[in-house]
């Protein structure tokens, strides 16, 4: 991606982020770029264009964190040998690096935060909302543990229900980032969480798998 369209869709999503998608327009994105519309319609057609460019790169992030952390990059509908090969261990480091990349990655957190301020206006961005960062990762979580179950890595128990014991502190602990009651050292807290889930919930021999 050249500079300049990386700036675009930096500066864009940082204005849906603060003001709403539907408040921001292209001339507001430009202004704040100092460049004319017409510069900026060289590299995106139009607002949806950019709205459209930053998805697809969330979506590219999230498949290439899900290979560099050893755990499905897609769903089980498409493929289960993945889910088969998913330890703990790497479910673990993958789960503390998605507190890391929604808080602490400039994109990732804009992104997050425009779809927390547009859920309630538009139903597409509820559904991108939960799709990203609620019931999509939920049901992903409880894939991943149905697969566990099979191998003998988790005690057999309702993958739903456990996915959303697991992943509900994740969560919590990233909404608690944007305000003043963020805790000290939440990647502590999110880790001893973690350990005491599996340790709970592992099969014998499976905390350490």
């Amino acid at each position: 991606m050249s500079d300049t369209r990386e700036r675009i869709l930096m500066t864009a999503l940082r204005l849906f982020a603060k003001d709403g998608y539907e408040a921001v327009s292209v001339s507001q994105i430009a202004g704040e770029l100092g460049m004319t519309k017409g510069a900026l319609y060289k590299h995106f057609k139009n607002k949806r264009d950019i709205f459209d460019s930053i998805v697809a790169r969330m979506v590219r992030q999230d498949h290439d964190r899900a290979l560099a952390y050893d755990v499905p990059p897609e769903t089980a509908a498409e493929g289960t040998e993945a889910y088969r090969r998913t330890a703990l261990a790497d479910f673990k480091r993958f789960t503390l690096a998605q507190y890391g990349y929604w808080v602490g990655d400039e994109f990732a957190a804009a992104f997050r935060k425009m779809l927390a301020l547009e859920q309630y206006r538009s139903p597409e961005m509820g559904a991108l909302y939960q799709s990203c960062l609620v019931s999509g990762p939920v049901a992903y979580t409880a894939d991943v543990f149905e697969a566990m179950m099979e191998e003998g890595l988790l005690r057999r128990d309702d993958p739903q229900r456990l996915a959303v014991a697991y992943f509900a502190p994740l969560l919590l602990l990233i909404q608690m980032a944007d305000g003043e009651a963020a805790l000290p050292n939440p990647e502590e807290t999110l880790e001893a969480l973690i350990d005491q889930f599996f340790a709970r919930y592992g099969a014998e021999g499976g905390e350490n798998a």
